[in-house]
């Protein structure tokens, strides 16, 4: 369609959609995430149109609607996106979250249903990535909730990536993240196209719909640079990471002084931080009041000990050793033939007959020998083996055991990939899949 037919708002839609496909590494399927709301239906007709008038071929559309059966309205909006996308020769499917929801962090359990729905939708359609509709007004109603939450230069205060990495399998790229939403609206009303309206985008029970509600006479870009800042800073802290640390055993790591006393540094604290969070089997960092105290506590630059987010912090003149707390450890049984995370820092699969239970280690004799063998102080060894698993269940030949990074591996932003590499990398892991994009967070970026 010609560029004249469009308004610049509308242009702005289209041009967006055509910059994110030209920074494809090679061309392919996509999956396009579409609920019926203006933000997906317009992604997806734009992309429709760049492809189909720009001579795109090599590329190609399906849409997925995710129907989380929360609402009596969900499976006709969702009918109604297959037939908005057979008028257009989209190839359109549904997939529904079945089974009983949660009375508590249903939002959460709803946003890890959906990624999930949908990296299945991409393997079933060899899709190359999944892309979602956020935009620029998602993006300042993120960084204002997060910045209740967090200290003044965060990393969670460059908002959402442009890229995530789900369950270390696929892409979820944002290629609409400095749109506006009315220039979203403009394209689509030009075009003829009506949209549906999610009666929980007005529930003011919800804390995103407060921060929208205050932030709706604001417009315009609410992280210019952030996000390449946080690209630089995560490799600055991967470089900490590949420098000053050492693992011992998958159960401890071992951090030179220098850089753990000095978390008033942005790299310093991202790499102590993320270190923590794996050893805890964490998937959050933990909080500002949690990252201070800690930071007191390192500063001291005393023997001693303290505790932070599952995981023991253990100051000594040969190093600042964390490992996990010996509380509130699991207990489990795999079946034959599955595989299950134990703590959020082992993934253990059952290739046997028969069912194995899992708990923590009993003869820790053994391990307390192999971590003095590989160089860990005994008090250390000694200590950290309560919180080790038993393995002695599992022949083998039957059974194989993987480190769990549980803060990168359901989602790994793009900021992060270079940090969560060399940690993945510490552990004796292979690096996470590349985006299939270029110049992701660089100066041509959206961040800039």
């Amino acid at each position: 369609m010609p560029a004249e037919r469009h308004s610049s708002a509308a242009q702005t839609v289209l041009d967006a959609a055509g910059q994110f496909l030209s920074s494809f590494k090679k061309p392919g399927a996509i999956l396009v995430a579409v609920s019926g709301g203006s933000d997906s239906k317009g992604l997806l007709l734009a992309l429709h149109e760049v492809i189909g008038g720009d001579g795109l071929a090599d590329f190609s559309l399906c849409a997925c609607t995710v129907d989380h059966g929360l609402r009596p309205e969900s499976a006709g909006e969702a009918r109604a996106v297959a037939a908005f996308c057979a008028v257009h020769g989209i190839p359109h499917i549904v997939r529904t979250w079945v089974g009983d929801k949660p009375q508590t962090g249903l939002q959460a359990a709803a946003r890890e249903a959906r990624y999930r729905l949908l990296a299945e939708a991409a393997e079933d359609t060899r899709a190359i990535c999944v892309v979602t509709a956020h935009t620029a007004n998602d993006q300042r109603e993120t960084i204002v909730m997060r910045a209740g939450r967090s200290q003044p230069d965060a990393a969670g205060l460059s908002g959402m990536a442009d890229g995530v990495l789900f369950d270390r399998r696929i892409w979820v790229l944002r290629p609409f993240l400095c749109i506006e939403r009315d220039a979203i609206r403009s394209y689509l009303a030009e075009e003829g196209e009506a949209w549906f309206e999610d009666p929980s985008n007005t529930n003011r029970r919800f804390e995103r719909v407060r921060i929208r509600e205050d932030l709706a006479e604001r417009t315009g870009s609410a992280n210019t640079g952030a996000g390449l800042e946080r690209l630089q800073s995560s490799g600055r802290a991967a470089d900490l990471v590949s420098r000053y640390a050492k693992e011992f055993e998958r159960l401890i790591i071992r951090l030179d002084p220098a850089v753990a006393e000095n978390m008033d540094n942005s790299d310093c604290r991202q790499a102590v931080l993320s270190l923590v969070a794996i050893t805890g089997g964490k998937t959050h960092l933990t909080g500002k009041e949690t990252a201070r105290r800690l930071a007191a506590f390192l500063k001291r630059r005393e023997d001693g000990r303290m505790t932070a987010g599952r995981v023991v912090i253990d100051y000594r003149r040969t190093g600042v050793y964390l490992y996990r707390e010996a509380r509130e450890l699991p207990d489990i049984v795999i079946g034959p033939g599955d595989s299950e995370i134990w703590d959020g820092r082992f993934r253990i699969i059952n290739r046997g007959r028969s069912p194995v239970r899992v708990g923590v280690v009993q003869n820790r004799a053994e391990v307390v020998a192999r971590l003095i063998a590989a160089g860990c102080p005994e008090a250390v060894a000694k200590r950290a083996a309560h919180a080790a698993p038993d393995l002695s269940a599992l022949g083998s030949d039957s059974a194989a055991v993987e480190p769990v990074l549980s803060l990168y591996d359901t989602f790994l932003p793009r900021f992060d990939l270079m940090i969560a590499d060399r940690i993945a990398g510490l552990f004796g892991r292979e690096p996470y899949a590349a985006a299939p994009v270029h110049d992701v967070l660089t100066e041509k970026s959206a961040y800039t």
